[in-house]
């Protein structure tokens, strides 16, 4: 493998992916949250950074170009089931999470039964904006995880009256408890209401490309 900096920057992803997971097993909380998103954040910036500059420095190889789109599904995947292991929102996730599987699953089939043909079906723009929404939910839900265990961390010890006290104003809130839970509750409503039109998307894109495979099945 000629080791081009698109290449680096591809494997860079592809070792990100379980990175994610050992980051869990390996870290206390909240900096294995926030390690999780970092490697994911990066990894997902490598995902259209190496392609640019593959195309840019002239440097496309046979061995970048059929690891990029593995790295992408092992990153996408691997969060998914980190979130679905470690997530305070695993319950909410499941669903949309198990779309985006499926849907990767049954794509990364068909375009193995078509062989070379399946190089002539494009990537449409709003499987791009797919592929956006879906990293950005990811991110964000990895980042929650760690917005809640500072929550669970600031109210450790206090009683339910004075929880309520500081949040409606009527104590000092020398911990910022207002403004972190506000990032953990406003980080987990985007982020899932972004996963679902990750899967929204992700359930349109994929009978797009099964409509266009047709063809080439045999079907019409």
């Amino acid at each position: 493998m000629r080791m081009t900096l698109p290449n680096i920057l591809t494997l860079f992803r592809l070792l990100a992916a379980p990175g994610v997971v050992l980051a869990f097993l390996l870290l206390p909380r909240p900096i294995a949250d926030w390690t999780a998103f970092a490697l994911f954040v990066a990894a997902s910036v490598t995902d259209y950074v190496d392609g640019y500059l593959a195309r840019r420095l002239g440097q496309i190889s046979q061995i970048g170009t059929m690891l990029d789109p593995i790295a992408d599904k092992a990153m996408v995947l691997i969060a998914l089931l980190a979130l679905a292991v470690w997530s305070p929102l695993a319950h909410w996730a499941a669903l949309p999470g198990a779309i985006i599987l499926f849907r990767e699953v049954f794509v990364s089939g068909l375009r193995e039964f078509l062989g070379d043909v399946a190089g002539t079906l494009k990537v449409t723009k709003l499987a791009k904006w797919k592929t956006t929404i879906q990293m950005v939910a990811i991110a964000l839900l990895l980042a929650q995880g760690a917005f809640n265990t500072n929550l669970g961390m600031a109210i450790f010890g206090m009683d339910r009256a004075t929880i309520e006290a500081i949040l409606t104003g009527q104590a000092a809130d020398r911990t910022g408890l207002r403004s972190t839970m506000m990032l953990a509750q406003w980080g987990g409503y985007i982020g899932i209401a972004l996963l679902w039109a990750a899967a929204l998307l992700t359930a349109i894109t994929g009978w797009d490309y099964f409509t266009k495979a047709r063809r080439h099945l045999g079907e019409t």
